[in-house]
């Protein structure tokens, strides 16, 4: 039987930013429960007291901070930012695929530069360094290219020993991105390291979004 609490639930954890605040405490539950009341009751086919959906709200809340205190989280003190990366999405083909066995001889590794081929079920997306933007679409001639974007950046954090088996580790990561109104274009996971790729108009925001989640972070 869905209960006014099971809605309370389902409509907090459909809005990402008021489940965050609501696990912060920051939340005023009477003007929250104005705004889902008139939802609930349609589900529900019912009239409900404001009150209810406050209670409701109230005892969800509990569990949400609970959940937020006994969640720690470790990562490294580094945070890597790399400026002028392009993201270009083209569809997946068989000779794209024979394609992309040659890219890698394209990037120079050596200096520093990087080359993320991230698999989809119909697409694939290439981000590296703007400067082999051009060589890449020369390369990739004939294929079809869906998307180019330019003008971003990525910043990468790497994770504390033991991280990739916590459960959270990269949600708490994206949510302290997501916070702060910023796009993500790609996102890069490893073992030990988490990649986001931002427009260039974020990165400082994007940075200081991952700061807030270590100690002493560089850049590099």
């Amino acid at each position: 039987m869905v209960t006014v609490s099971h809605m309370v639930q389902k409509l907090v954890n459909d809005k990402v930013f008021v489940l965050e605040a609501m696990s912060h405490g920051i939340v005023s539950f009477g003007s929250l429960a104005k705004q889902l009341k008139p939802e609930i009751e349609k589900e529900l086919n019912k009239d409900v007291k404001n009150y209810a959906v406050v209670m409701a709200l109230r005892r969800y809340s509990e569990t949400l901070k609970d959940k937020h205190v006994k969640l720690k989280l470790e990562y490294s003190s580094e945070i890597l930012l790399k400026t002028d990366i392009c993201d270009i999405s083209v569809l997946g083909s068989p000779t794209l695929f024979n394609k992309l066995k040659k890219l890698y001889d394209i990037v120079n590794f050596e200096n520093g530069d990087i080359l993320n081929v991230i698999h989809g079920r119909r697409e694939v997306s290439i981000v590296t360094n703007d400067r082999y933007r051009e060589k890449l679409l020369a390369f990739l001639k004939g294929e079809k290219i869906l998307n180019v974007e330019e003008n971003l950046v990525s910043l990468t954090l790497a994770y504390a020993k033991g991280s990739m088996y916590t459960p959270g580790v990269i949600y708490n990561v994206v949510r302290n991105i997501s916070w702060e109104n910023i796009n993500i274009f790609e996102v890069v996971s490893t073992n030990s390291e988490l990649t986001f790729i931002l427009a260039k108009k974020d990165a400082i925001n994007g940075y200081k979004a991952l700061e807030k989640l270590v100690k002493t972070p560089n850049v590099v």
